[in-house]
């Protein structure tokens, strides 16, 4: 049987680069899902297409831009309109954006943090209360051993390796001040919410392999950001979302308030001002 058959997940950012490859391994696992994007109509619908094809009537996409408190509460109404309910929750949307302090605006840090922090935020306020909660736990023995058979459902939310090196560059401020709280609400929740048997892990990858990585570095600049890796390469998006379907799926069970960082090495992240740039739209 597969580990997901039966759970609905709805993957914030999913039209393409790392969310695309959640989706896609999620459907692989069993899980029907929620596509979200924030405005490339052709992406989603690219992504709808290959997911229903794995499995007919698999996948459906919602368009809600997660900066935005009103557009986030109509995510959360309609991702349960679609299948009836929402077992996983991934928060993999966000911005990256460039500044230092004496650059750092009111509407630059609003922007961020409506992104990075507060979307998150509600869009799990919205979601709890409609949550499986894992509690009471079904007692199985085996061999001896008490087993929990936990029910519960699962978030995940995504912050950043950048928020634990040293070479961090002063205009990473706002980007990693808003990770950072990301890793604090995670903290948090699986308190809150693991009291129900709902598990709330993070993952914070390093530099991975995307269209949007790529977009707007010159190859010299990538090479050195691969050069500077132990295997000489970047993470690729498959090596991420394979990380979401252990946290997702039976086998995450017994992990709750993590935050796993996926970068190929230990402390692993880039000091280049080519890693963030200003831009609009979903990001990870």
């Amino acid at each position: 049987m597969s580990p997901l058959a039966g759970k609905v997940a709805l993957v914030t950012g999913s039209s393409r680069g790392i969310g695309a490859a959640i989706v896609h391994r999620l459907v692989s696992d069993g899980a029907n899902v929620i596509v979200n994007y924030v405005s490339n109509d052709a992406a989603a619908e690219s992504v709808l297409k290959e997911l229903n094809a794995v499995r007919p009537n698999a996948a459906v996409a919602l368009k809600a831009d997660m900066s935005s408190p009103s557009t986030v509460s109509y995510l959360a109404e309609e991702a349960l309109k679609a299948f009836g309910k929402v077992d996983i929750v991934v928060l993999n949307a966000g911005v990256m954006g460039a500044a230092t302090l004496s650059e750092v605006t009111e509407e630059y840090y609003n922007h961020v943090f409506d992104a990075n922090v507060k979307g998150p935020l509600f869009l799990t306020k919205a979601l709890a209360p409609h949550l499986a909660s894992g509690m009471p736990f079904d007692l199985l023995t085996r061999r001896g051993y008490i087993v929990n058979s936990i029910k519960g459902s699962r978030i995940v939310f995504f912050s950043s390796s950048l928020t634990a090196v040293d070479s961090l560059l002063p205009n990473t401020l706002v980007y990693v001040a808003s990770k950072g709280a990301v890793e604090q609400m995670t903290r948090a929740l699986s308190k809150e919410l693991g009291a129900k048997g709902i598990n709330v892990n993070c993952i914070s990858p390093g530099p991975i392999d995307t269209a949007l990585f790529r977009n707007g570095k010159p190859e010299q600049v990538i090479q050195h950001i691969t050069n500077l890796h132990p295997q000489k390469r970047l993470g690729q998006p498959d090596e991420i979302s394979g990380a979401v379907a252990l946290l997702a799926g039976p086998d995450g069970s017994w992990i709750n308030g993590q935050n796993i960082r996926i970068n190929g090495v230990s402390g692993f992240a880039v000091k280049t001002e080519c890693m963030l740039t200003p831009c609009k739209g979903y990001s990870v």
